[in-house]
């Protein structure tokens, strides 16, 4: 990327600069995000809409591309990006912040009828672990993520940098009623298999020829009782008997493994 041009004052300071530390969630209404992926990920997405870039100048020339000759930038120093995030984030010279990603109904993933796997959170609330199977689930390419709208992080910076890029490719779904969603879900073919550490059966065992609707319950406690029943199957993963459990985030991204393994 061409060196940024000189007109464009070194203007970032903190006395200057808008809003403090969080989680990535603007005051304005708007989203913080930060890092190289995330950000450009983001920049890419022709259905964000960019409000600000703080910048470094290495961080601005480590992008893939150069931006618009009119994008609004404010170039800063580490420091005063650091105000900007959380705690220790890893900005890597880049702080974007821009407007939520509009709504997506469960309707539109379900009339594509592509045949690939969703991946359902039954009250996953660490932005870390959603961030990490959003990353899981472009990876092997599930159709969209669906979470409850309420007991599940919102879209955040902290997301966002789990997910390294991928809060731009998997479509994100917020439901009312997450049981009512399995529900369309089965009506639209998928068969609905809860992973879950009691279960008699393997996930390779319980994976149907057809769409798999895959449900994750909450860090510890699992999935609920009214949502286990919303499964057509529980399955667990054959885990060493050493090791009791493995992270939600980690469970996720091997179901989603075998799923696509499955189809070759």
């Amino acid at each position: 990327m061409a060196r940024p041009d000189r007109k464009r004052a070194l203007r970032g300071r903190a006395g200057r600069m808008q809003g403090g530390r969080g989680s990535g969630r603007a005051s304005t209404g708007q989203v913080r995000l930060w890092g190289r992926h995330a950000v450009e990920a983001a920049l890419k997405n022709p259905a964000r809409q960019h409000r600000k870039l703080w910048a470094t100048r290495d961080g601005v020339a480590s992008l893939d591309g150069e931006l618009p000759a009119d994008f609004p930038v404010e170039y800063a120093d580490t420091p005063d990006l650091d105000r900007l995030v959380a705690r220790d984030a890893p900005h890597q010279g880049l702080v974007l912040e821009c407007a939520p990603l509009e709504d997506l109904h469960l309707d539109e993933v379900l009339d594509a009828d592509n045949g690939r796997p969703i991946l359902v959170l039954d009250q996953v609330t660490d932005p870390h672990n959603v961030g990490a199977l959003l990353r899981s689930a472009a990876a092997f390419g599930a159709a969209a993520l669906v979470t409850q709208d309420r007991h599940a992080p919102p879209e955040s910076g902290v997301v966002a940098k789990s997910a390294s890029g991928a809060l731009e490719l998997v479509p994100w779904v917020r439901v009312v009623n997450l049981a009512r969603a399995l529900e369309q879900m089965a009506e639209a073919g998928y068969w609905r298999i809860g992973l879950a550490g009691e279960a008699d059966a393997v996930l390779a065992d319980a994976l149907p020829a057809g769409p798999v609707a895959l449900v994750l319950g909450a860090e510890g406690e699992g999935m609920r009782h009214n949502i286990a029943e919303h499964c057509d199957a529980l399955a667990r993963l054959p885990i060493a008997p050493a090791m009791e459990s493995l992270n939600v985030s980690n469970a996720g991204a091997i179901a989603l493994y075998a799923i696509a393994a499955r189809n070759g």
